[in-house]
């Protein structure tokens, strides 16, 4: 897809979905790190009922440092993997405390080097907590943005080089909300509602299935 088409496709996009936003809630930086790394194969609705309890008592660094891991496991178990996001919330929260002072580190890289943050969580933190400039690359913004023609990767690192390289970066956050809302309401992983579309015309699977 060219620049000119891909200006298009957001345009649209953000016409369609102008409330795009992220749907995940939190009142800190730390507490959006949480409320990612629970978001992993759950929706963001089951993480918003679990973190409403979790955050009443452990929303800081400070006192999640406190809970065992068989307690925190207990009150996780809704959003599934309770275990893994356990151990990892865990250990990004003494990372947090031991080596950034009580505070999530405000760039990418750094995010990045906390225990069980990968690239996709420190992308949305970083958009998301600190107002940068990033692409995080869900299930969502892979399928779409490779189904419509935006990337042609196979793996989730390039298909975010290729959007970042393709969208103005000042949109990069939105597109991203853009594309997840898109994912969810119309260009769905199986069946999605083409004939509804209203970038339909300017999308190669569609295009494909026309020929």
């Amino acid at each position: 897809m060219d620049k000119f088409t891909a200006d298009k496709v957001i345009e649209i996009l953000s016409k369609t979905y102008p409330d795009a936003m992220p749907q995940l809630e939190f009142g800190s930086p730390y507490q959006l790190l949480v409320a990612v790394i629970l978001s992993a194969q759950c929706t963001d609705k089951r993480v918003n009922i679990v973190t409403r309890e979790l955050f009443k008592n452990y929303g800081t660094p400070q006192d999640m440092a406190k809970i065992s891991q068989e307690d925190l496991e207990k009150i996780i178990k809704p959003c599934g993997l309770f275990r893994s996001k356990a151990s990892h919330i865990l250990s990004a929260t003494k990372d947090i405390l031991e080596k950034f002072d009580g505070y999530v580190p405000s760039t990418v890289e750094s995010l990045q080097t906390l225990a069980g943050v990968g690239r996709k969580t420190a992308n949305v933190v970083f958009a998301v907590a600190f107002n940068g400039a990033a692409i995080a690359v869900d299930t969502h913004v892979f399928r779409v943005s490779n189904r419509i023609g935006l990337a042609t990767a196979n793996d989730v690192l390039n298909t975010e080089k290729q959007l970042n390289g393709l969208i103005d970066e000042d949109l990069w956050s939105k597109a991203h909300h853009y594309l997840i809302f898109h994912g969810r309401q119309i260009c769905s992983a199986r069946n999605p509602k083409c004939n509804v579309c209203p970038i339909n015309n300017l999308c190669r699977f569609y295009g494909q299935k026309e020929n």
